[in-house]
């Protein structure tokens, strides 16, 4: 089964946790000095916060959270049907999880990730090569990489 997957930018982590803590009526799953990450099932939706160089303010970027490899699969599919850029991440660590993932920007440069999380991480995540490609992402964040130019033409 699926899950919605929003990931904002705050300015005062503690401050956030509070509010939305309390919007949702349940503490966070995960909680670090610089992140938080609720799984709620009502609505289904994986909601995550993060605060410093991690994520520009605002929502940075959206996805889709799959629970199997078959689910992702599909859902790579449907992203390289779309018939924009794909950027084949594969293997990674990012905001405390180990994931496989694949991102994709829709045509007003709205940024979507694709991912099946199958561990945990001690560190937020880095990875040098990616830089942010939207106006919402943060320089240098794990979670939002480059794209290639859009020129009608996928990378993967």
């Amino acid at each position: 089964m699926k899950r919605l997957h929003v990931h904002v930018g705050v300015t005062d982590l503690d401050s956030s946790v509070r509010f939305y803590s309390t919007l949702f009526g349940a503490e966070p799953t995960v909680t670090k000095n610089d992140y938080a990450k609720w799984m709620l099932e009502d609505p289904r939706v994986n909601f995550a916060i993060s605060s410093g160089n991690h994520a520009a303010k605002g929502i940075e970027h959206l996805g889709i959270q799959v629970e199997s490899g078959d689910e992702l699969t599909e859902v790579y599919g449907r992203l390289k049907a779309a018939d924009r850029p794909v950027l084949e991440e594969g293997a990674t660590t990012c905001c405390y999880a180990k994931s496989e993932k694949s991102w994709i920007a829709d045509p007003d440069g709205i940024v979507w990730e694709a991912f099946f999380t199958n561990g945990e991480a001690t560190v937020y995540g880095d990875s040098p090569e990616l830089a942010a490609f939207s106006a919402n992402a943060a320089e240098g964040t794990c979670c939002a990489p480059s794209m290639p130019a859009q020129t009608g033409s996928c990378c993967g």
